[in-house]
């Protein structure tokens, strides 16, 4: 019976989805049916492999679609081996990834790589094996399962525009297997590659100049557009696309929820384009898209695209054809700390009002810092019409965020410097980049104070947002930089590791103590995401707009749903800043309980202010009061 049910389950699946699979399928491979035939026959072997367990939460999910879109929804990202040692050891700290509230955790790159080639993880030597050290495959299954159990979902990488230069394709190719060769981009001669090169932008002009690697025990050149040991993949080769399918469903039965497609937007290559956003890259989305909706459609998948919005928005796909489930917020992210830099939140604004503008089922990822670095990709075309222009603009934000700049409290560092373009991208904690990690040193107990301030408001904005919030391990206690990476020969270079240290426990325990620093973030972090999860206000369909302040160094986010609004002032000046209100009376200061009356609210340099008006409550006191 339960074979049978699976069956017919599969088959309406099909009859779904089938039809516009082949069409976009064979469009794109030009009628290879026999690549196609084995792409189906491949979905259906993944459907019949996974487990019973996780076709029920798939059930589940498909009734209620727009689980993810809920506001009680908050992430942590974190290094396996730095936040537990090992999977077993992620297992064993659920109790404190509870204790923070967090219900979404996305565990960075786990599958086999070289040691000393790895990008972070970010080149692949064996899809279907997890690194020794953090654990196995059945570990990642039992530690998916347990997060299940307790309500959390996990996210896992997918890194498909290359596999590490030690992958097995990549080592037979390296041999001279025509057949593997084709699953890359060989050349026997600089000639294609230079013409390649007219065109397509390089990733990293410092540490990783080029986009092509001569290998000199094969004769040849291949394509390697991040770091000469990733080989990138040619998805123009329906075998690429089948097997590294293959692959991403093999994690989604091991458990993973949520699968972060690493360097979409780089999929597709055609000479004579810079290879970024080609149209093929979303019709493979949505071909991806649709096989997780046949095999599994409780799984998302999530977008990575560090671009300017405008290549950003195209990865949802559209209503009736979606790609991506959520996207990053990635210039969001960039223009805040722009506005920590020069107490200036005008950019900020323009940023936000054109997200808010986007349609309410486009899901972003919202956060202040990840385990990348912080590319400076703003509107310098908005920017200039107040005198800041490009070069000299990332120049002050580099020195601001990094200390070099005089009076700045910021402890941030540089990564992948290029003195030629006067260009930097810049990596650091959140508690660092806020002053928190200079002022201790000083022992400046005003500084800290204000250092505290920033990193509570930052977090109170962010959760502001509409979204999914995602906060990095160790943040919630203000976990300084980690300079420790300086000493291993295999991360010296790569300054992105200062904001991907080792968990500090002792410091997690001191979370619940009010009076060290690390109780006090900890605890308004808490609060914070416990007022979000309470209020319908926080709901992905409420309207949000942006209250005057009449001031440019205070950011104001208003949001209204069911009887609900709420508005969030976040002074980023300098100074105390006063702001008036839309409203004079009813408002409740969510943080103190304290009722508003009055029609301004003054907050401190660093400050901020969550207030709220239920409609709905004021109207059911009339009645009563009326009767």
């Amino acid at each position: 019976m339960e074979k049978r049910k699976r069956t017919v389950e599969l088959e309406k699946r099909f009859e779904a989805f089938g039809d516009e699979l082949k069409w976009l399928y064979l469009e794109l491979y030009r009628g290879n049916t026999q690549a196609y035939d084995y792409f189906v026959s491949m979905l259906e072997r993944m459907y019949k492999a996974r487990p019973a367990a996780l076709k029920k939460l798939d059930r589940a999910r498909v009734k209620n679609p727009g689980w993810y879109r809920s506001h009680d929804l908050l992430g942590m990202q974190m290094y396996v081996d730095a936040f537990a040692g090992n999977l077993r050891g992620v297992r064993e700290k659920l109790p404190y990834i509870q204790d923070c509230g967090v219900n979404y955790l996305h565990l960075m790159p786990l599958l086999e790589s070289p040691k000393d080639r790895s990008d972070g993880g970010y080149a692949v030597s064996d899809y279907r094996t997890v690194q020794p050290e953090l654990g196995t495959m059945e570990d990642l299954s039992e530690l998916t399962g347990e997060c299940h159990k307790l309500g959390i979902s996990v996210c896992l990488d997918f890194v498909m525009n290359h596999t590490s230069e030690d992958h097995e394709w990549a080592r037979r190719a390296r041999r001279g297997e025509k057949e593997y060769q084709d699953r890359y981009f060989f050349y026997d001669t600089w000639d294609v590659p230079n013409e390649y090169e007219k065109t397509v932008p390089q990733v990293f002009p410092t540490t990783a100049p080029g986009n092509f690697t001569w290998l000199e025990d094969a004769g040849k050149v291949v394509m390697t557009f991040f770091h000469p040991y990733q080989w990138d993949l040619n998805y123009a080769n329906p075998t690429v696309m089948n097997d590294m399918t293959e692959y991403m469903l093999n994690l989604c039965n091991h458990g993973v929820d949520v699968i972060r497609l690493d360097a979409i937007p780089y999929i597709w290559k055609t000479l004579g384009t810079n290879c970024r956003n080609l149209p093929q890259v979303h019709t493979l989305s949505r071909i991806l898209r649709i096989a997780c909706e046949i095999v599994c459609p409780g799984t998302l998948l999530l977008g990575e695209v560090v671009m300017e919005p405008v290549q950003v928005v195209p990865y949802f796909g559209s209503v009736e054809k979606p790609e991506c489930h959520m996207l990053y917020n990635v210039t969001t992210m960039a223009s805040t700390w722009h506005t920590v830099a020069t107490k200036d939140t005008r950019l900020l604004k323009n940023q936000l009002a054109k997200v808010f503008s986007l349609p309410k089922e486009y899901i972003f990822l919202n956060y202040l810092r990840c385990h990348d670095d912080v590319g400076w990709g703003l509107d310098y075309d908005f920017l200039a019409g107040f005198g800041m222009y490009e070069a000299a603009h990332k120049r002050f934000l580099n020195d601001y965020l990094t200390g070099a700049w005089f009076g700045s409290p910021a402890r941030g560092a540089t990564y992948n410097d290029d003195p030629r373009l006067m260009d930097a991208r810049l990596c650091g904690t959140t508690a660092s980049l806020c002053g928190v990690e200079a002022a201790r040193k000083a022992g400046d107990r005003p500084a800290l104070a204000w250092a505290e301030r920033l990193d509570q408001m930052l977090h109170a904005y962010m959760l502001t947002l509409s979204g999914v919030p995602i906060i990095y391990s160790g943040d919630e206690v203000a976990r300084e930089n980690d300079y420790s990476y300086q000493d291993d020969p295999v991360k010296s270079e790569d300054s992105r590791w200062i904001h991907r240290g080792s968990m500090d426990w002792a410091a997690a325990a001191r979370r619940n103590d009010e009076n060290t620093v690390e109780g006090r973030i900890f605890g308004t972090l808490r609060k914070l995401e416990t007022l979000r999860r309470d209020h319908r206000v926080f709901d992905g369909q409420a309207d949000v707009w942006l209250p005057e302040t009449w001031d440019d160094g205070v950011l104001g986010i208003g949001r209204y749903y069911q009887g609900e609004k709420l508005l969030g002032y976040f002074n980023f000046s300098e100074g105390e800043r006063t702001v008036p209100l839309e409203e004079r009376a009813g408002y409740e200061d969510l943080m103190t309980g304290r009722k508003e009356t009055r029609d301004r609210v003054t907050l401190p340099s660093g400050g901020f202010v969550w207030l709220l008006r239920d409609y709905d409550a004021e109207a059911r006191e009339r009645g009563e009061n009326h009767g």
